[in-house]
């Protein structure tokens, strides 16, 4: 299998999940900065022009959700779930992710970090007001939901929480409002303690070639 990722929020979830597992990656890095993901080589493997990506063979996968899962399958973990009830469970998380949680944090650490880092300009304030609304709204129903328990399907780690928590080691730079939602806090640092998070990235990497 080849991962093609970047040093950004969504690959960090494949290239965790693959060092949780110790699943037989050969990472590729996409060079954003250079253009490489819009290169027709890249293309090819994504035509979204976006990280990650993976091939398995004839197998061409992009999406973060689908190549965590794809990866725990492969490696034969149990970070994908064989409980087609629990399954679904991790579905849900992950589509909840998407279309709340990680979609309104994302809004604020582009405004408050990556637009200054990119130089496309200063950070809108009516933008940040809507998605921090939106943020602390969903927030609380994670934080509500986490009361007792240490992971969010079955109590178990799963591809749901590397999901979720995509956002949750860039909390600072996003200046993310979290002060009264301590068990999301609870749940995020107890996911920093896993090397294969805090630490996602190979240490060796092949150019895109």
């Amino acid at each position: 299998m080849r991962l093609y990722y970047s040093e950004t929020p969504n690959p960090r979830k494949a290239c965790a999940v693959a060092k949780h597992t110790g699943a037989p990656v050969e990472y590729v890095r996409v060079e954003l900065a250079k253009g490489e993901h819009k290169q027709p080589a890249y293309l090819a493997v994504n035509p979204n022009g976006k990280t990650p990506a993976l091939e398995d063979g004839n197998i061409h996968l992009w999406e973060a959700h689908a190549i965590m899962a794809y990866v725990a399958l492969k490696a034969g973990s149990d970070l994908w779930p064989k409980d087609p009830v629990a399954q679904i469970e991790v579905m849900k998380w992950l589509n909840w992710d998407t279309a709340h949680f990680s979609r309104h944090a994302g809004r604020l650490w582009f405004q408050r970090f990556l637009k200054g880092a990119i130089g496309a300009g200063d950070p809108d304030a009516a933008e940040i007001e809507d998605a921090t609304g939106f943020f602390l709204q969903f927030a609380g129903v994670l934080n509500d939901y986490l009361k007792g328990k240490g992971h969010l399907v079955g109590n178990r780690l799963t591809i749901a929480d590397f999901g979720v928590a995509t956002f949750m080691p860039l909390a600072d730079q996003a200046e993310l409002p979290l002060a009264e939602f301590g068990e999301v806090r609870r749940w995020a640092d107890g996911l920093m303690e896993l090397d294969a998070w805090r630490h996602p990235w190979p240490t060796e990497f092949s150019a895109l070639g």
